[in-house]
């Protein structure tokens, strides 16, 4: 092998190397949507970029180390709408809106820990656990709302959404925070290590003496609290919650994970990789709507974009085998 190839080679194989194709596409992306339009490049463009992606990297956040671990959450979204509805309600009925959202994120624990419980304890199938959980926790948020928008205004709560720190939107600091935190945690510490161990070979780890069940447990809890967090998020940034909100967006939500280099089988991937991924579509999304491409085309090309991705992962992948 020549040295050329040698260290292209390594540069695609090597520990960091998803991650430094993503950047490396994030920023011909961002050079290309420069060029073509003039409102693209501008402080308001990217902050509104930010803004809208927050919501959602916050869920893509939070399931990456589920997915690594070997399992799934389609309900994330379900449970967003459902958040945003509870915080609403409760408001309307007099609670103290810290205290409605934070009945919000106890929902969310809920419907995690049953997520968890039925995909480890009663081994059913997470994917149809998820949808299960996702049909009832959306028919919920229809029930107790007739289908309607109800409305959410309150300075201190809709700051969340709406609030700049420096003129960097709020929405976007916490869900920086959140990708900090998550990255420290499945890197620096002992569970960190067995979320890969469990997702690689959980056999193995449950003959070597890991908790399996319980990490597992503890990642569809953190998901889908993420998914409250995320409505309640989207609630305050649109002043009002919908209960299906959330939904049109897991799709995309999935997308990240799968393009940030997670993969599906578990034991690898990157919270990192999902960020970028999540600014890719998001980024995508925006700048084919400033150059007018209609909404039919624009779900193409994340298709495209998506098939790309992944194929440059099997590529990685093969030459790691080699």
């Amino acid at each position: 092998m020549s040295t050329q190839r040698r260290k292209i080679t390594q540069l695609l194989t090597g520990p960091a190397s998803g991650v430094l194709i993503l950047l490396a596409f994030y920023i011909a992306l961002l050079v290309l949507f420069t060029f073509i339009s003039p409102f693209f490049m501008t402080t308001r463009n990217l902050t509104s970029i930010a803004s809208n992606v927050a919501f959602i990297g916050l869920m893509a956040a939070a399931g990456t180390p589920l997915i690594i671990a070997g399992g799934l959450d389609l309900s994330v979204a379900a449970v967003a709408g459902l958040s945003g509805v509870l915080i609403a309600l409760l408001n309307a009925a007099g609670w103290p809106i810290w205290f409605a959202v934070a009945a919000a994120i106890g929902m969310g624990a809920c419907v995690g820990l049953a997520n968890g419980f039925l995909a480890t304890r009663l081994k059913l199938n997470p994917l149809i656990v998820t949808l299960a959980t996702m049909s009832i926790v959306g028919g919920v948020a229809l029930i107790l709302t007739g289908g309607l928008t109800k409305p959410v205004m309150q300075p201190s709560f809709n700051w969340i959404g709406q609030g700049r720190v420096f003129g960097v939107p709020a929405p976007a600091l916490l869900m920086l925070s959140v990708y900090i935190g998550l990255a420290l945690l499945i890197r620096m510490t002992h569970f960190g290590r067995y979320v890969y161990a469990v997702g690689g070979n959980p056999e193995a780890s449950r003959l070597i003496g890991l908790p399996v069940n319980r990490v597992q447990v503890v990642l569809y809890v953190i998901s889908a609290m993420s998914g409250a967090v995320a409505g309640a998020m989207l609630a305050a940034m649109l002043g009002a919650a919908a209960p299906a909100a959330a939904s049109p967006h897991l799709l995309t939500v999935i997308a990240a994970i799968i393009l940030g280099g997670t993969s599906l089988a578990g034991g690898r991937g990157s919270v990192w990789g999902t960020l970028l991924a999540v600014l890719i579509l998001g980024t995508l999304n925006n700048g084919l709507t400033l150059n007018n491409v209609s909404s039919f085309w624009q779900d193409v090309t994340r298709g495209v974009v998506l098939i790309l991705a992944v194929g440059v992962d099997q590529l990685r992948i093969h030459l790691q085998a080699r």
